[in-house]
């Protein structure tokens, strides 16, 4: 594809139904050259959960998707939630725009939440000259929305290089503000229906068969999908309400404009009015309660590919035990390295562009620590695969 015409390139990757296929080579296609990828996460957020600010810590990561979405107005890209941390690539004519939007969030995030930021621009063309590749899939959950898998071990080379302190990008001065429009954590943690929310993470190992590796990752999400003692941690009407919502004065944060005790004053009101219609399941201005918590539930992230296998599901006890058997078995034979983490209940950060269209979207973790607890098992041990774990 030539520069001239790269910047249409994710529009032409063909959506997948079905997360089963994942793993399959031909649903992904190599970004462009000029293309170049954005990654970001929170320094020390396992002390920052276990300090029990692991909604701050998710809610960081999400507002760099919720403010890269919104400085490139609209416009669909490849990008995923890490649950301290996010990834995304973006097109040369966005760069500016993602750049200025990155920095601005890492700013918001030291200033509002007291958390420190890395963040990192990396070309596509650095990854490749490192023998990595990065290649992209679009899985829809939904007929709504979709969300990028990403595979060929340059997305995870990338999060590596920034940690080293490679590409890396200064936050913006004290007080800049990202667009976080749309960016909100209103609804209450989700009780695990069936016994336990496990949080998993899969990474190939470095001497790892791609055939082999593959044959695990389809395994284990045969396994939870066709168990009826497993499945997506968001029931089918939604999250539970309260008001004033848990994450209220997060979401007052996120606002521009005003102290922060008039941005609180007028989310009260607010807050006040959406959980009333909730509650009430009344339509307003095209806003209908019940397909709103129904798409909630469907558009949800609970599981992804980047470099790895991420799900958050509700599972019984019985079924986490046989998939850590499973896995510690594969990391035995040098297959895979893995890290679970299992706690009672999953927390949903939302972005919410419009409350009448289908396409907002909803990321899951666990509320307990989630990914950045189960990613402690993976850093203590060594060997994680720099390769790409697809077969072109």
């Amino acid at each position: 594809m030539s520069a001239g015409d790269s910047g249409d390139f994710y529009d032409g990757v063909a959506v997948f139904r079905g997360f089963g296929s994942l793993m399959d080579p031909s649903l992904y296609v190599p970004l462009p050259d000029d293309w170049i990828i954005g990654v970001a996460d929170i320094v020390d957020s396992t002390r920052a959960i276990a300090e029990q600010r692991y909604k701050s810590v998710n809610m960081a990561g999400a507002a760099v998707i919720a403010a890269v979405t919104n400085a490139l107005e609209g416009r669909e890209f490849p990008f995923v939630f890490g649950g301290d941390g996010a990834g995304f690539a973006v097109a040369p004519a966005d760069v500016a725009a993602a750049r200025d939007a990155l920095a601005a969030t890492a700013a918001w995030v030291r200033d509002e939440l007291d958390l420190t930021m890395r963040i990192a621009l990396v070309p596509v063309t650095a990854i490749r000259a490192n023998e990595l590749e990065v290649r992209v899939a679009r899985f829809a959950p939904s007929p709504h929305v979709s969300y990028a898998m990403f595979a060929g071990g340059g997305l995870g080379w990338a999060e590596a290089a920034m940690k080293r302190g490679e590409f890396s990008i200064p936050p913006s001065p004290r007080g800049t503000m990202p667009d976080l429009s749309g960016l909100s954590c209103r609804f209450e943690e989700v009780p695990a229906r069936r016994g336990v929310i496990l949080s998993v993470l899969i990474v190939p190992t470095a001497q790892a068969d791609d055939t082999a590796y593959r044959s695990l990752i389809e395994d284990i999400v045969a396994l939870v999908e066709r168990s009826p003692e497993a499945g997506r941690p968001v029931p089918s009407e939604g999250p539970g309400l309260r008001w004033p919502p848990r994450g209220f004065d997060l979401e007052a944060r996120t606002g521009r404009g005003g102290s922060l005790a008039m941005r609180r004053a007028g989310l009260l009101v607010r807050t006040l009015f959406s959980y009333l219609i909730i509650r009430l399941g009344i339509t307003v201005s095209g806003f209908v309660p019940r397909r709103y918590l129904a798409e909630l539930a469907d558009n949800s992230d609970f599981r992804k590919y980047d470099d790895g296998l991420r799900m958050v599901v509700d599972c019984a006890p019985e079924l986490a035990a046989a998939l850590e058997h499973k896995l510690a078995a594969a990391q035995a034979a040098g297959v895979a390295r893995y890290g679970v983490s299992r706690q009672q209940s999953a927390m949903v950060t939302c972005f919410t562009p419009s409350v009448a269209r289908s396409d907002h979207v909803h990321f899951i973790d666990g509320a307990g620590g989630g990914y950045a607890s189960a990613a402690l098992a993976l850093k203590a041990l060594p060997g994680e695969r720099r390769g790409a774990p697809l077969s072109a």
